[in-house]
């Protein structure tokens, strides 16, 4: 991905390391600790969700920093791949992946 293998063709300026578990990193344990409510709302939005509620407060948004809390999606909370929801209960969810292409999921 950083090597020029990715959607541009381009070198990224970083490299990719993946941490063990065992290194308990708290950066790891941070991203753990907010990732949880943000895919329990994304799931699940209709379910009572505390932690989001807070965490919903500090993304940024279309209007900055200034609208922290308010118009965040596609700003500081972007979900991949775009979901589009099912016409009936016989229908499969689909998916849109970023590069364009649709994904049945169950």
């Amino acid at each position: 991905m950083c090597d020029s293998e990715n959607k541009h063709d381009h070198a990224l300026p970083f490299k990719l390391i993946f941490a063990d578990k065992k290194a308990n990193s708290s950066g790891l344990q941070l991203a753990d600790l907010v990732a949880r409510p943000i895919g329990l709302q994304v799931i699940r939005p209709e379910q009572e969700n505390k932690a989001f509620n807070i965490l919903e407060k500090k993304f940024y948004s279309k209007n900055g920093r200034e609208g922290a809390g308010t118009d965040y999606e596609g700003y500081g909370l972007k979900r991949f791949p775009r979901a589009i929801k099912a016409k009936g209960p016989g229908d499969l969810t689909r998916a849109i992946t970023p590069t364009g292409h649709s994904q049945s999921t169950c």
